[in-house]
């Protein structure tokens, strides 16, 4: 399944009748040759957000924090771009993506403990979006908001929260929240086009959104042990994010995909980590692994592991319609994101999608690769023609301008248009 999927390495743990079963197989690295083991750590990218959602639920329960008062109230030093959005953004807008700030900012404020603190001071020139509460959009940086809320209200660095409250009392060895831990386990290495990267994780700045965060599948799923029964309140839907995301509904933290089932997707340098939790049938599975290429793969587990365990099918992947109506000028422009711009044009019957770096991590991001030719997918969306590494990669549509023409280009977070 590894080679068919081109990934390198994976762990796979499974939580059901209350004990989990995991398996290793492949390489954490094409350049070491060091073999996967159920012991080694991987990044879980953003899953780290239900980690960091579920200390932000600790302090409501504890009565220290109100998820509805602004952020304010609690980081008077707080500030962004927008006075506005500054007064009133709350703890609830960021754990919903629905603050409205620009979601991708990975500045390196280096990785001391006052890193999260240094990253925040650096709104007050980030972009706002939109007004928050009005639109949903993937925020990185609101995560990263929330990391140095919890830090306050603790007195202590998020890494040092994150490890007290949860997996120092889960008794979970392989959690690691920088490198310099991962190196003390078997860790693997992210790979983009079949080689080893070169950098390991992003910056620490986006801890809590999950830049740094490494474990085993079956400490993953220890965790996740603590959703089954409780924390309900985090997976009651709150939003519901565009079509192309593939879920139904966002709660706080947890992605919710309908029949019963929540998770998340994380994405790291290189790396890949997926989680399906149904808390009615006590059922949790997790995939992780060190390509890109992780979805094809994680797709195929999760079909067989949800039916026979939950008797739940999981939805096929989205693919082109086999005679899709034709691309129209008003979906056609520049759509500007935080990385890259993505220009839609039309070619005679043919259309296509350019992507503009706008900085080194753009750069980075796409890895060379310059367009991809779509095709329409249904009436506010378009679709890859050709499958990346066995996805095709769907763009919603949101919102018309006066003219007519749309006014973000949704592919996670909400690009809007500039052309």
């Amino acid at each position: 399944m590894t080679k068919r999927n081109q990934v390198p390495g994976a762990q796979v743990a499974v939580l059901a009748d209350g004990q989990i079963t995991d398996y290793a197989a492949g390489l954490l690295s094409l350049r070491t040759r060091i073999e996967t083991t159920s012991d080694s750590v991987f990044q879980i990218g953003s899953i780290t957000k239900i980690w960091t959602a579920t200390l932000a639920h600790q302090l409501v329960n504890e009565k220290v924090l109100d998820l509805d008062c602004p952020i304010r109230s609690y980081l008077p030093d707080f500030e962004l771009s927008d006075s506005a959005a500054t007064e009133s953004v709350t703890a609830r807008h960021l754990l919903t993506h629905t603050s409205g700030i620009d979601g991708n900012l990975f500045t390196d404020t280096g990785v001391g403990d006052d890193a999260i603190a240094r990253f925040v001071a650096t709104l007050t020139t980030a972009e706002q979006l939109f007004p928050p509460g009005t639109m949903f959009s993937y925020s990185n940086t609101g995560f990263a908001v929330l990391g140095r809320l919890i830090e306050v209200l603790c007195g202590e660095p998020f890494h040092d929260v994150l490890r007290a409250r949860l997996a120092t009392p889960l008794g979970l060895r392989t959690v690691s929240t920088n490198a310099y831990e991962a190196i003390l386990h078997r860790a693997a290495v992210g790979h983009e086009q079949g080689e080893p990267v070169t950098t390991w994780a992003l910056p620490y700045s986006n801890s809590p959104g999950g830049s740094q965060l490494a474990m085993s599948a079956r400490d993953l799923l220890e965790f996740a042990r603590l959703h089954l029964t409780g924390y309900a309140a985090l997976r009651e839907p709150q939003v519901t994010p565009p079509p192309n995301l593939g879920v139904a509904a966002w709660g706080l933290g947890w992605m919710i995909y309908g029949n019963g089932v929540v998770g998340h997707t994380g994405t790291t340098v290189g790396q890949k980590a997926f989680l399906r939790v149904v808390p009615s049938a006590g059922v949790a599975v997790a995939v992780l692994t060190n390509s890109l290429g992780g979805p094809a793969l994680a797709h195929e587990v999760f079909s067989h592991t949800l039916r026979d365990l939950a008797g739940i099918e999981t939805p096929p992947r989205p693919t082109p319609p086999a005679d899709p109506q034709p691309v129209e000028d008003w979906m056609c422009g520049t759509y500007r994101g935080t990385r890259v711009d993505y220009v839609l044009s039309t070619e005679g019957d043919r259309a296509f999608l350019t992507y503009v770096p706008r900085n080194a991590l753009g750069a980075q991001f796409l890895g060379g690769h310059s367009r991809d030719e779509v095709v329409r997918f249904d009436d506010t969306s378009i679709i890859t023609r050709e499958p990346e590494l066995g996805t095709h990669h769907v763009y919603t549509f949101v919102d018309r301008d006066p003219e007519g023409r749309a006014k973000f280009l949704h592919n996670s977070n909400a690009c809007y248009r500039i052309a």
